[in-house]
């Protein structure tokens, strides 16, 4: 886009509309020849004050504001966002956009600010769950008993949504409080519980504080139980998946290829290790892949992209990993192969097998690569008559390592 000829002023603005603008953002919006929001945040200006040329915001937003900057690139224009425009607003577009240097952010109170005022929460001990622009089941994640939430309203019909989650969920006694309009005249308070919600939809602008009370308890760290999961059996054992995470070692911004999903347990624990964990499940069987969708989602990170169809064919067009994992398939020609070099320099593969064929192939890439060749073995306890003994599952052989900066001869 071309070269800007004023800073971009992004303003925020309340519920309350101008009255509750601070001098500084009021001075922006009048000296603005282009004033650029959403329908509703430009009605809340004066028209007698702001005489800007208003412009609202397409949809799709995103892909549109490269070129609606750059139509308007010889003007002074100011942006209105709701609340601070840095916090899930449209701040980071634009930094991402044009370069933060090319803004002048004046921020107004977020509706979460409001909220803890309002409800006498500490806001740095407040999560807060988006649900603008993103699936319902991105919630379950956050749900822990005696957690207090606050979660971004999409539209006047979340409330009834998110009610209807927590009572699937196990969390039918959470009591929801639902703030609309807040800072504004028409500011209201809704409370009920989840299960049972009372009030029909009211206002679209919301924000839904939730006290989860008692409720189905579950692990933030890798290693869920087995029953977690709908699976037909391919699934990667909870003690297994354990060590086979830690090796993996989940680290945010990073994207793992889940190769072999299965019941794609691996691919959702390293989700659900950071919010900014990324990860795509590559599954031949589409009745499988339709399961490790569903997985997902019941598991809170319904983000997981799931791929149907067979390695290595099916990784041609994917973006390039800093994370393998390789749980079926390995002695696919070309898989290993094609794996390894995708994989960006310093990524790191981890490949698991049961089979001495498969064991075998490990072997080799280990006596070439280095790395890490492991065994892990574990053993559960049953009834033997009537006394209790060890039944061993099968072993899994494993093997990991790190891909070098440099390309690396073969070892003699």
């Amino acid at each position: 886009m071309p070269e800007l000829s004023h800073p971009i002023a992004v303003v925020g603005i309340g519920a309350d509309g101008w009255a509750g603008l601070a001098a500084a953002s009021r001075a922006e919006l009048q000296a603005a020849q282009v004033v650029i929001g959403g329908p509703r945040q430009l009605e809340l200006l004066p028209r007698d004050t702001v005489t800007a040329e208003r412009v609202p915001w397409p949809s799709p937003l995103r892909p549109a504001v490269p070129g609606l900057l750059a139509a308007h690139a010889e003007r002074r224009v100011a942006v209105l966002a709701s609340g601070d425009p840095m916090f899930y607003g449209i701040g980071r577009t634009l930094a991402e956009t044009v370069g933060a240097e090319r803004l002048r952010v004046l921020p107004h109170p977020s509706s979460v600010s409001y909220a803890c005022a309002r409800l006498g929460w500490a806001l740095e001990a407040t999560e807060v769950i988006s649900l603008v622009g993103r699936p319902l089941d991105t919630l379950s994640l956050a749900l822990h008993p005696g957690r207090r939430l606050l979660v971004l309203s999409a539209d006047a019909a979340t409330p009834a949504a998110v009610a209807a989650l927590l009572t699937e969920r196990g969390y039918g006694g959470a009591r929801l409080h639902v703030l609309e309009q807040l800072g504004s005249p028409a500011e209201r308070r809704l409370d009920g519980p989840a299960d049972g919600w009372p009030h029909p939809a009211g206002d679209p602008l919301n924000v839904i504080a939730l006290e989860l009370g008692e409720g189905p308890r579950s692990s933030l760290v890798p290693g869920l139980p087995d029953a977690a999961y709908e699976s037909d059996g391919q699934l990667t054992k909870r003690h297994v998946r354990a060590a086979t995470l830690a090796t993996l070692a989940p680290s945010p911004g990073e994207l793992l290829w889940d190769v072999g999903g299965g019941s794609g347990s691996i691919a959702v624990e390293w989700l659900r290790a950071h919010r900014d964990c990324q990860a795509v499940s590559i599954e031949r069987d589409p009745v499988r892949a339709g399961r490790i969708a569903r997985n997902a989602a019941a598991l809170g990170v319904p983000r997981l992209r799931v791929v149907t169809g067979s390695a290595p064919a099916a990784l041609a067009e994917l973006p390039y990993p800093d994370v393998v994992f390789i749980g079926g398939g390995l002695t696919v020609p070309g898989l290993l192969d094609g794996c390894w070099a995708a994989l960006r320099p310093g990524g790191r593969l981890v490949a698991n097998t049961v089979t001495l064929e498969s064991e075998a192939l490990l072997t080799e890439w280990y006596r070439r690569h280095g790395g890490e060749l492991v065994k892990l073995a574990v053993a559960h306890a049953v009834p033997v008559g009537g006394f209790t003994g060890w039944r061993q599952a099968m072993p899994v052989t494993q093997w990991s390592a790190v891909k070098p900066d440099t390309p690396q001869e073969d070892a003699s």
